[in-house]
Formats: structure tokens, C-alpha cells, sequence
């Protein structure tokens, strides 16, 4: 059954009109009145609907039962990432939606290769955002992460100090410095919300690792091999998922 996300109040019996991004999502698919679907708002659980009425430009159904299925992570996943060049971020989003990861933070680093602010920094957000939508979508997700706007990493670390985590949640710092413990380990620990902060294409600088353990990131090891800056938190996600 085809899925789509209604950011919508959605309730058993209403009738409603969908918003017009998700009218056209259903029209390529021709249905005709009588064609069921399933619609999420990301508010917990996803909805049978059925098609009442497809106009031109418009589409109506009559909201039917409510499964309160999710299928989330047990624990929350949280990446601050320093963002990879070209459409490997997009590419990052997808498949860490995918995976279920609860939010993600863009952010610029020291040697960070795409660099943005303002308008364009905000369009590619929202940008993120749809991608994220539309991988909730096809994978079953009925909670869409949040993309963050992007902002430095020095930044992001001076807001959120040490002070800031929750007790039994994990800090993770990837990194290759010497004294970094394997993931496995870092995970066997606590079983609280995890944030895992990774570098770019060129890796962070000493300097920004030394404030990332000052804000209670642990450094961990992904094994020898040297993942690219896309693969590694992906990595992460799945361990968890099948921890």
C-alpha cells in the first residue's frame, strides 16, 4: 500500500483535502476513488485512507482506522555531521532516515568542503528535509527526523556543553586518534539517547576534537579501515540497529 506523509491533524472519519505536495504524489499514481492509502504525520502511528474524490489539482479522502505501529530505533540516534560534498549529503540523509536516525545537525568544520549560510543554507535544509520525508515514505518510518539548520562546529559545541547531556546518554566522537575505544564497547556501556558527532572528507582538526572531548565526546574507532565521512555514521546507525 502506497504511503505518504500528510502534516495534517489526521483523525478516523475526518475527510479531508491533502495538501497539495501530497495530492500530487497521489495522482501519479492514478488511483481512482475507492483506492486506499496509508498517511503518517509524523505524530505517531500511520492511517488507512481512502480515496473519496480526485480532482485536477485536488484530492479528498475519508481517514479510516489508526495503526499504532512504530518503527524506531530503541534508542535515539542523533548525528551532528560535518557535511560531505556534492549530493553525498543527500545521499547521508536518505540512508540515515533509512536507518533511523532521530535528528541530524549540519555542520561546517575547519575542513569542511561545502560551506553555507543564509538563504542558501536554508534551502538546502529544507531541501534535507524533503529527502527525509520522502525516505520515511518508502521505508516505514511514521516519524520524520529533524534537520537541523546548519551552523559551525564550534559553535554548535559552545551551546551545547557537557552540562547539556542527559544522564545515561553517550557522546561519541569518531576518530582515529590514539586512547579511541572500538564502538562496541562505547555502546555496551549506557543505553540512553546517543549524538555522534563526525568530521568531514579531511577529518577535524586537533584543536576541534580537543573541544569536542571537552564537551563529553568519547573518542571510538570504527576498526582499521578509514570509512569516508558518509560511511561511517551510517556505520554507527546500523550497529545500533542491530544491537
Amino acid at each position: 500500500m502506497a504511503r505518504f506523509h500528510c502534516p495534517s491533524p489526521l483523525h478516523s472519519g475526518a475527510t479531508l483535502s491533502l495538501p497539495a505536495a501530497t495530492a500530487r504524489h497521489v495522482q501519479v499514481l492514478r488511483l481512482q476513488p475507492g483506492g486506499v492509502i496509508t498517511l503518517f504525520n509524523g505524530e505517531g502511528g500511520e492511517f488507512e485512507a481512502t480515496v473519496t474524490r480526485m480532482g485536477r489539482s485536488d484530492v479528498e479522502v475519508e481517514v479510516g482506522q489508526h495503526h499504532p505501529i512504530e518503527r524506531e530505533l530503541e534508542r535515539a540516534v542523533h548525528l551532528v555531521v560535518a557535511m560531505p560534498a556534492n549530493d553525498r549529503m543527500d545521499w547521508l540523509v536518505e540512508k540515515a532516515t533509512e536507518l533511523g536516525v532521530a535528528s541530524l545537525t549540519p555542520v561546517m568544520s575547519a575542513h569542511s568542503v561545502l560551506r553555507l549560510k543564509g538563504e542558501r543554507a536554508d534551502k538546502k535544509v529544507a531541501h534535507w528535509q524533503a529527502v527525509a520525508v520522502g525516505a520515511c515514505e518508502q521505508c516505514g518510518r511514521n516519524r520524520v527526523p529533524l534537520i537541523h539548520p546548519v551552523t559551525e562546529l564550534t559553535d554548535w559545541l559552545r551551546q551545547h556543553p557537557a552540562s547539556t547531556t542527559a544522564s545515561g546518554d553517550t557522546r561519541l566522537l569518531l576518530s582515529l586518534r590514539e586512547g579511541s575505544q572500538p564502538l562496541r564497547q562505547r555502546l555496551a556501556r549506557q543505553d540512553g539517547a546517543l549524538t555522534l558527532l563526525n568530521g568531514p572528507e579531511g577529518g577535524l582538526q586537533a584543536e576541534e576534537e580537543e573541544a569536542a572531548v571537552a564537551a563529553g565526546f568519547l573518542p571510538t574507532s570504527l576498526g582499521a579501515r578509514v570509512l569516508r565521512a558518509e560511511t561511517a555514521p551510517l556505520a554507527v546507525l546500523a550497529g545500533v540497529g542491530n544491537g
